[in-house]
């Protein structure tokens, strides 16, 4: 993919676009310029950007640069399945953790993908002084590598799904017959961080989702919504967890309702929203949607991210975006005490990331009936923090770590000791066949840690956000 703008190209960014645009600028430096605009149909359609409301959309036609790989981490890609008809799949925010890894599966199964991204969450970064422990390339870089090393072409759309003009083009150039949604504010603690990003979340995830919705019954009716939920959606009650749905009765009635839910952030609430509304849309329109309510996700290598160092995914680490399990064994790597946050009690659905891009295959490959709101519990098994602990503790000693245990107190509002026990069968009905959390992975997921520990900034391990403390001030970072 080409990547630079021809100077000739004139564009209005409105004040709310203004970090996507920064943020594109940022990732564009020292990239070919081989650039045209064109009004007119095009074979090739890469990037959109939003112009002001009351103008029409800007759209850049890019054209392909070469790529010549360096280093190859494991050869050649795998052979795609027979499929009677490659699907065309939208994966929206397939520039993060779990949606990079997930089009990179998809093309390589032979679906015909096209990532739509403000690539915002790398902005996150630089605004709040974090890294990835892993480098990564560009977007751009990326997908040329893909190319190169397959064949298989990505078509990428840059834009925010909350400018409907900008999401509405994507639809009806690309046409997909199923939209992978994971492009969301998707960190608890970032939720928790201040007003303003409380604000900025629950708006981006809950607009950006009703303008899928909105885009889906305009444009693409029969077109399946694969949304990224969350367990979280659920908290902890004190009785089994159900997948979506519970049959209860009451003063002698009975019916099947939606399972309560107990958000614990700003940014779970958005999540629930999100159910209530692709409900709702399922019931009224006949939208057909599957919501996975995804558990913890841990790991960094799939099939296709280790073909090549630039498909390598993200890694998080810090106390705002690293979820328990990888930052445990970054902990661990780097000589700094397991970070337990209270009594470490509290009790998860955790799964492997070459699991979360095997899930959402089986939701495409089985799409919801027209109408029918689908919900899956997405893990494959349940862990405590002290557990997950011990086992880090356990596999570092191993490899010669001398792994620590501390107990922090708990940034959060949650009980930290509670009953949890989480039904996830529907998946695993479709086809699912786990990784389960082995020595094997742990040894392998420590190794990846060491090996790029020298990318750790220690002053990003602990955690600094505090549910209770959260205020309506902006939070900076300082230098």
């Amino acid at each position: 993919m080409a990547h630079l703008l021809s100077t000739s190209c004139s564009l209005n960014i409105p004040s709310c676009r203004k970090p996507s645009f920064q943020q594109l600028n940022q990732g564009l430096i020292g990239l070919p310029t081989s650039f045209t605009v064109k009004t007119s149909k095009s074979p090739v359609r890469t990037v959109i950007l939003p112009s002001q409301r009351s103008q029409r959309c800007h759209t850049v036609y890019a054209t392909t640069t070469p790529f010549t790989p360096t280093k190859s981490r494991s050869g050649l890609h795998q052979s795609s399945n027979d499929l009677s008809k490659a699907k065309r799949v939208m994966i929206i925010g397939g520039d993060g953790y779990c949606g990079w890894a997930t089009a990179l599966h998809l093309s390589n199964k032979g679906y015909e993908v096209a990532i739509v991204d403000s690539l915002i969450r790398r902005l996150f970064d630089h605004q709040l002084g974090l890294d990835s422990l892993t480098p990564i390339a560009s977007i751009h870089d990326r997908l040329r590598c893909w190319k190169s090393l397959t064949g298989k072409n990505i078509e990428l759309y840059i834009g925010d799904i909350c400018d409907f003009e900008f999401l509405s083009e994507s639809f009806k150039s690309f046409e997909p017959d199923a939209v992978v949604h994971f492009g969301e504010q998707r960190s608890a603690p970032y939720s928790m961080i201040d007003r303003s990003r409380a604000v900025f979340t629950q708006h981006n995830n809950v607009i950006g989702t009703l303008n899928v919705l909105f885009a889906m019954k305009e444009f693409r009716q029969e077109c399946h919504l694969v949304k990224l939920g969350t367990m979280g959606e659920y908290g902890t009650p004190n009785i089994d967890i159900e997948e979506g749905y519970i049959t209860i009765t009451h003063n002698g009635r009975t019916d099947t309702l939606p399972y309560p839910k107990q958000a614990s952030s700003f940014y779970h609430l958005s999540k629930v929203h999100d159910s209530h509304n692709i409900a709702f849309t399922c019931k009224a329109w006949g939208i057909r949607a599957t919501d996975l309510n995804q558990g913890v996700v841990y790991g960094v290598r799939t099939d296709e991210t280790a073909m090549h160092e630039e498909l390598c995914n993200r890694l998080d680490y810090d106390g705002v975006f690293g979820t328990a399990l990888n930052r445990f064994c970054v902990q661990a790597a780097v000589g700094h005490p397991l970070t337990v946050y209270g009594k470490g009690g509290q009790t998860r659905g955790y799964l492997d990331i070459r699991d979360t891009v095997q899930c959402v295959e089986l939701a495409i490959a089985n799409p919801a009936q027209p109408g029918e709101f689908r919900v899956f519990n997405q893990f494959t098994e349940q862990f405590s923090v002290n557990q997950l602990a011990a086992l880090v503790t356990k596999a570092g000693e191993k490899l010669g770590l001398d792994v620590k245990t501390i107990s922090v107190p708990n940034p959060r509002v949650e009980a930290e000791e509670h009953y949890y026990n989480a039904k996830h069968t529907k998946l695993i009905e479709l086809g699912l066949q786990p990784h389960i959390l082995s020595d094997s992975l742990l040894d392998s997921l420590l190794n990846f840690a060491i090996q790029f520990k020298d990318r750790v900034d220690s002053k990003q391990i602990m955690p600094s956000v505090s549910w209770r403390k959260i205020g309506t001030k902006p939070k900076t970072v300082a230098a």
